[in-house]
């Protein structure tokens, strides 16, 4: 249950010792790894079982891969709700959202292939693994990508792949279906394989690493090491790793740092399973009403909010109570399941209206039992870190909702500790936080389809007889229980004006008007029209107010995903002199979504708030060009304290033209194998869809989305010195044309990604690396005359951004340029060169 009819308030601090749903490393063992099933997963039970089998593979070649230090221990797996009820146990901190793997269905780019999505730097965890039940169930697909426990360990340390020399390993031709045994032949005036060579592996080998780069092979069990790292590779790895071998990156990560090897023997237990499923959500909503909220309309508002999400954002069938607090609490309306719009309409009627005197006390005594608890609060609470001792471990997720500069500074920890969403809302009445902050909250399970969606969410303070207008873009996606809704200040209503893309027009006869509330809603019946609706607010009262247009609505097809916005920041705590990261993800299911305009409001406490435009651009602070993950570096904060995040998306209705993406890991596609001389072919590569397709049929829409809130401190007081260099280049890169080199790479500039640039050249990659100043200076576009002339030379190329106040970035990642002369004696005449171009005896990789 969520209230106890027998108290009156929270015991609201049910801690876990882990932050949410973090995997913590305990001894040497991963505890609380969570693996989740999405609700569109059909019910299977192979499933489950193949799960367990392919972590407790992982477990054993991971404890001798990292030399007998570490193993999987405990392990969750989150049963979606769409699944019959059976023995599970009950769930607590987590969620689909929160899981380190999920089951779903394929991702357009890789079909059934394993993949990790990540977007922040070396050593960072990826955001998750994703694993189709195709891939779990079905063993024809261990040939292409070797056992499962081997391909999770493979993603679960996702850095690219490297290369490396095998000894038992040629290039073969391939056309259509079939390879032609033999070796392959080498342009000599290119120096590079004739098209439709592949490289196929001998199943037997000796070679033991690397697990980065081919897991499949049954006699890779170790990773890449310094001993065997290719650092002249040009690949993923080495740009963004700064040619670190992938065991140099692991043993350095904080896991790392106190673990030992074991010393005897002994074999680590297999891992522990605990099933877990989530039926019915269940929601308390903990109020604040004491005199904190007495002030900038803060009750009234409060009221508006959360109506909104009683009335717009909560999922059917949830369960939803209110509790109201001050020095005491009250329990307002005990649960209620939401089954129709009147169960709605009767949990708002209970919410607030007023708040009578009173100090604030999150702490009171009494008991609330849930799933989940958003807590609003605006006062200080001297006594909420009593608290944090009184563990009960109830398992509630805890959202919180700060409002206002005044608000316990302590708040936020509930939601990290929890799993929950942490907000800030403002008291600048136009600024729509309290709405947005309740319309982030999700159940976290993954069914998209039921979501609501936020299309719109803005405010302008506007003067008398003066229009607030803009127009929302509604998508295909979308379109299902799409409301409308109009915020004011005064007595009246605004005058409202709405036109749909056909030009009908709606005004406030069609509009549900509460003048208590001040609130307007229009739901649009059936599945709103896809194009251009505009809105025009006219402030008919006599003295400037706050105006605000708030739109959601819900997939349109209950088969094709919407189209989703997710954000965040890098740290939800922060010094300034640490740099930060504004991220975006914007996704159709699991698809990315290119070609978007993305911007990012970042509001303090007080003051102006800082307008940002996030890039898929791969410079910066964007790792992967084209993946759907927008972000840049912030740093121009004001003020210690709260900032809360607002993310704003828009594409036109036009064509996007695709570009690949590199994906920072996933597992190879292997063509098939040599064995006993003879080549084996695997299955072809499963068929995958066209981006292409996705980008095109999507077209134009509007979003936008709450990434929650983070707190800064040590910001200096203005004017202060500039701390931030440039940011690294990470997108350099080198060609030849004509004797010449020509390079290329997204501009940089002072205070991280937004000077000049000093080029540097070798033959030597770590003489890039490790002496910079001691390589010799280029221009931009030069000829390589200080290199001797072989048949293939290759010429490595670094660049580092210097700015105004001499602060220089970090060595960029190192490009090469390699040219090829053709033997002399094979462009002369003699007639002995006229034959068939001559094949390499042996093509070793």
């Amino acid at each position: 249950e969520c209230l106890d009819s027998a108290g009156w308030l929270l015991t609201l601090l049910t801690l876990a010792a882990a932050r949410g749903t973090a995997v913590l490393l305990q001894g040497d063992g991963y505890d609380g790894l969570l693996i989740a099933i999405n609700p569109q997963v059909p019910e299977d039970q192979k499933l489950l079982a193949n799960i367990k089998e392919m972590i407790t593979e992982a477990s054993f070649y991971l404890f001798n891969a990292t030399q007998r230090r570490v193993y999987f221990q405990n392990i969750k797996i989150l049963i979606p709700a769409t699944w019959k009820a059976n023995s599970y146990g009950k769930p607590k901190h987590d969620s689909y959202e929160k899981a380190e793997v999920i089951v779903a269905a394929p991702y357009w780019k890789h079909g059934d292939e394993p993949y990790t999505l990540q977007y922040g730097e070396c050593g960072n965890m990826g955001k998750y693994i994703h694993f189709t039940p195709n891939f779990l169930v079905n063993d024809y697909l261990i040939d292409v990508y070797g056992s499962r426990g081997r391909v999770f360990v493979h993603e679960r340390y996702n850095n690219e792949k490297p290369f490396y020399n095998w000894t038992k390993s040629r290039i073969y031709i391939c056309e259509k279906k079939s390879c032609t045994e033999g070796n392959c032949v080498i342009n000599q005036l290119t120096g590079l394989f004739k098209e439709g060579c592949a490289f196929i592996p001998e199943r037997t080998q000796t070679a033991k690493s690397s697990i980065m780069y081919m897991q499949s092979l049954s006699s890779v069990v170790e990773f890449c090491n310094e001993g065997n790292h290719n650092r002249e590779a040009p690949n993923l790895q080495n740009r963004m790793c700064d040619y670190r071998s992938t065991w140099d990156v692991i043993i350095s990560s904080m896991d790392f740092n106190n673990t030992l090897p074991r010393t005897d023997a002994s074999l680590p237990p297999p891992p522990t399973f605990s099933l877990l499923q989530k039926r019915d959500r269940v929601i308390c909503l903990v109020l604040e009403v004491s005199h904190s909220m007495n002030g900038d309309d803060r009750i009234n508002r409060l009221r508006q909010a959360a109506e909104f999400y009683l009335l717009q954002v909560v999922e059917d069938n949830s369960y939803v109570g209110i509790v109201t607090f001050n020095n005491e609490g009250e329990i307002r309306s005990q649960l209620h399941q939401i089954v129709n719009k009147h169960v709605r309409k009767q949990l708002a009627s209970y919410l607030p209206t007023a708040a009578p005197s009173g100090g604030t006390n999150i702490c009171v005594d009494g008991n609330i039992y849930g799933s989940e608890i958003i807590l609003l609060t605006a006062g200080e609470d001297g006594g909420i870190i009593e608290c944090f001792s009184n563990v009960i471990n109830s398992g509630s997720i805890i959202h919180t909702i700060a409002l206002g500069p005044s608000a316990a500074k302590e708040v936020e920890q509930l939601a990290h500790e929890t799993g929950g969403l942490a907000c800030f809302a403002s008291d600048r009445l136009d600024s729509n936080d309290l709405i947005d902050g309740f319309s982030a909250i999700s159940t976290g399970n993954g069914d998209t389809f039921s979501h609501s969606i936020q299309i719109e969410s803005a405010g302008e303070r506007t003067e008398s007889y003066k229009q607030f207008s803009r127009t929302v873009t509604i998508d295909s996606t979308v379109g299902k229980d799409t409301f409308f809704v109009v915020t004011w200040q005064t007595a009246e209503p605004p005058r409202i004006t709405l036109l749909d893309p056909s030009g009908k027009s709606y005004t406030n006869k069609d509009f549900e008007v509460n003048t208590v509330s001040q609130v307007a809603r229009l739901q649009i019946l059936g599945i709103a029209e896809v194009g251009e609706w505009t809105y025009a607010l006219m402030n008919t009262h006599l003295s400037l107010q706050a105006l605000t247009m708030t739109v959601t609505s819900r997939a349109a097809n209950s088969n094709i995903p919407a189209i989703n916005v997710k954000a965040h920041v890098s740290s939800d705590r922060n010094e300034y002199s640490r740099s930060m990261v504004v991220y975006a993800q914007v996704s159709q299911g699991l698809s990315p979504i290119l070609g978007a305009n993305v911007t990012a409001i970042i509001k303090p406490e007080t003051g102006d708030p800082l307008i940002l435009e996030l890039l898929d651009n791969g410079a910066g602070s964007d790792i992967v060009k084209n993946d759907g993950v927008y972000s840049r570096y912030i740093y121009s904060f004001s003020e210690n304290g709260r900032y809360n995040l607002k993310v704003h998306v828009q594409r036109a209705n036009k064509t996007v033209r695709p570009h690949p993406t590199v994906p920072w890991s996933h597992s190879m596609y292997i063509p098939g194998y040599v064995e006993n001389g003879k080549i084996q072919m695997n299955p072809p590569r499963p068929s995958v869809i066209n981006n292409e397709d996705i980008q095109t049929r999507v077209g134009g829409f509007s979003r936008t989305a709450s990434g929650g809130s983070f707190i800064m401190s040590a910001v200096p007081t203005r004017p202060h010195t500039d701390v931030f260099p440039p940011c690294k280049i990470i997108d350099f890169h080198a060609r030849t044309a004509n004797d010449v080199i020509i390079l290329s790479w997204t501009a940089s500039g002072d205070d991280l990604d937004q000077g000049q640039a000093e080029i540097r050249t070798s033959e030597s990659p770590l003489e890039l690396r490790d002496n910079f100043d001691k390589t010799m200076l280029e221009i931009f576009v030069f000829k390589p005359e200080a290199f001797a002339t072989e048949n293939i030379t290759i010429i490595y190329v670094a660049i580092r951004v210097i700015e105004k106040a001499s602060l220089h970035s970090d060595v960029s990642n190192i490009a090469q340029a390699v040219k090829f002369v053709p033997p002399m004696d094979y462009l002369t005449d003699n007639p002995k060169n006229k034959g068939p171009t001559p094949k390499l005896p042996s093509t070793q990789i």
